[in-house]
């Protein structure tokens, strides 16, 4: 089969999209940010077919020195503790499953895409096919071979059957599920996707390392697509292609790996650098309460542990410091069932959601709860954060105007909060996102002063919340959440705004679906920012979801761990090959 080689890791069939290298350099440096090569490994540029400007090594890395230490990682939560994505849904499971999960799309330090268990990737010329090629080379932790056949299982049980909806408790594999016509193996190292509209942000939302979600980890095929038995059998003995292997389990309270020495992400698989871990061993400990963690920390029973300004002090006393991993999760706080017909709740006035925005001082939650920008950032709107594809200053949240939300609450029939009812706003402690809660009730203090309205905020269960969002129980109401910043918001923005059909959908405005769907048919990737920005402009002014802001993940780091550079976008453990332990 004919083929243009690029390098001697990507492959771009005649079919597949192609542009020019430096117009995909102008849109990196435009939408992401620049930032200099890394010295340590010569690189020049190529293309992939996901539209992604790759370093590729011109020599192979050196020996590496592996520490036999254990790397001991304390963490606020692992959600469900399940293995699987679809079964365990997003959230806490992060903090583990990127351990011991490879993606067929890698990421870099940036959050950008990269070749992975997939040495390259493209779209048909209709845009409804997705084709990935499987490298030879990837072994699962048990010494078995991952194929293409393992990739084909893997999504038709995660994402690519109809049958999904029925037990995901993922909203994105069911959205995708539902879009989803086919899941076929194509050729001995060929796997394709074929939807049935355009859905550009495909490989970042649903293959990719570089996502939201843990959607695109890659499971050993088994014999049926659903099977409770054959599930459960798999969370005690999980195997994966990650990084690490899980050798202990003990549920709520640990999870211990051992470094996985044939990890596929090395040289000798073709790769750019050996993304192997440095050190033999990894605790990953689960501690809810910060002072506990940050007490570990001092004592050198952990090494790196969620921490805050707050602990500062104390981890630096112990000679330890904090390092942030950079717009790792944001503030998400939604309205729920305003494009309801059969009922009138306040907020399907789009001038009361406008106002709710108007009323925040996002100012004072950066600088009372979070000690300032070091943290906490009021720029964006929801999943679109500066180093997001499609952002634009004009996306940063709504100024702090009190008098102009009263003007609107009275324009609206609402002057004084008079006739508005008891408003309702349901939160939850985020294993990932501090002072969730409390953020949650320093906004509904500003909305009783400005609005003169009655608010009570009700601190529930997260897994619990996040079914009652996709049924009517809490139409009418509000959720103030934490959420997975991410690079690339299709895929959120098709589960959110683009599919009518999903349960937690936040509107009912045909001529939105329509846009939603032109601007997500956009693959040229330096044509797809700009059409990102144009919805995310749209619903900016819409106010469904208020933007509040983002946060740098604090990080306390001990004085064992030499260096350490966490991804941009990462909210969990990630970057575990740049770590080094004295």
């Amino acid at each position: 089969r004919e083929t243009l080689e690029l390098s001697s890791h990507v492959r771009v069939r005649p079919w597949q999209w192609l542009v020019p290298a430096v117009a995909m350099l102008l849109l990196l440096g435009v939408a992401c940010g620049s930032a200099p090569a890394s010295d340590d490994v010569p690189t020049t540029a190529s293309v992939s077919p996901g539209g992604t400007a790759i370093p590729q090594a011109t020599s192979p890395s050196g020996d590496v020195t592996i520490s036999p230490d254990k790397l001991t990682w304390m963490i606020g939560g692992w959600g469900t503790g399940r293995f699987d994505s679809a079964l365990a849904g997003t959230g806490g499971g992060n903090n583990y499953s990127r351990i011991l999960h490879g993606y067929p799309i890698a990421a870099n330090e940036k959050g950008e895409m990269i070749p992975g268990i997939a040495s390259d990737w493209g779209v048909s010329p209709d845009g409804l096919t997705w084709t990935v090629t499987i490298r030879d080379g990837v072994k699962f932790h048990d010494g078995t071979d991952l194929t293409a056949a393992d990739v084909a299982w893997t999504w038709e049980h995660e994402w690519g059957n109809p049958d999904v909806v029925n037990y995901s408790v993922s909203t994105t594999s069911q959205t995708q599920a539902r879009i989803t016509e086919k899941v076929e193996q194509t050729g001995p190292n060929e796997v394709s996707a074929t939807m049935s509209q355009i859905v550009s942000g495909f490989p970042a939302g649903i293959l990719s390392e570089a996502g939201p979600n843990w959607l695109g980890h890659i499971l050993p095929k088994r014999d049926a697509i659903h099977d409770e038995a054959a599930e459960e059998a798999y969370d005690r003995n999980p195997i994966g292609a990650g990084p690490m292997k899980l050798t202990r389990h003990v549920q709520s309270e640990v999870m211990a790996f051992e470094r996985f020495d044939d990890f596929y992400y090395q040289p000798a698989n073709g790769l750019p650098e050996d993304r192997r871990v440095k050190f033999t061993e990894l605790d990953l400990v689960l501690v809810s309460e910060e002072s506990t963690r940050v007490s570990a920390l001092r004592s050198g029973e952990a090494d790196i542990v969620p921490a805050s300004l707050n602990t500062r002090s104390q981890v630096e006393s112990g000679g330890g410091r904090l390092v942030f991993g950079q717009e790792g999760v944001y503030a998400r706080p939604i309205f729920w069932g305003c494009w309801r017909q059969d009922v009138t709740f306040p907020c399907s006035d789009k001038r009361v959601r406008q106002a709710f925005a108007y009323a925040l001082n996002k100012d004072l939650i950066r600088d009372r709860l979070y000690g300032g920008e070091e943290v906490f950032q009021t720029k964006g709107w929801q999943f679109v954060t500066p180093s997001s594809l499609g952002y634009s200053p004009e996306l940063d949240p709504f100024p702090y105007d009190p008098d102009k939300a009263r003007q609107l609450m009275a324009d609206a029939g609402y002057p004084g909060g008079e006739g508005f009812g008891l408003f309702i706003v349901n939160t939850w402690v985020s294993t990932s996102m501090p002072l969730v809660p409390e953020s949650a009730q320093l906004a509904a203090d500003m909305w009783r002063q400005e609005l003169g309205i009655e608010v009570e905020v009700r601190v529930g269960d997260e897994g619990a919340l996040n079914r009652a969002s996709r049924t009517d129980e809490l139409h009418g109401q509000f959720t103030w959440r934490d959420n997975e910043a991410r690079l690339d918001g299709g895929s959120i923005l098709l589960s959110s705004y683009g599919s009518p059909d999903q349960g937690n959908r936040l509107h009912e405005d045909a001529e939105l679906y329509d846009l939603i769907g032109e601007k997500l048919s956009v693959v040229d990737p330096v044509e797809r920012g700009a059409a990102l920005n144009e919805v995310y402009r749209r619903l900016h002014d819409e106010q469904y979801e208020i933007g509040v802001g983002y946060v740098n993940i604090p990080w306390g780091v001990g004085p064992n761990v030499l260096t350490w550079q966490p991804f941009t976008f990462a909210f969990y453990p990630s970057g575990l090959h740049t770590i080094t332990l004295k």
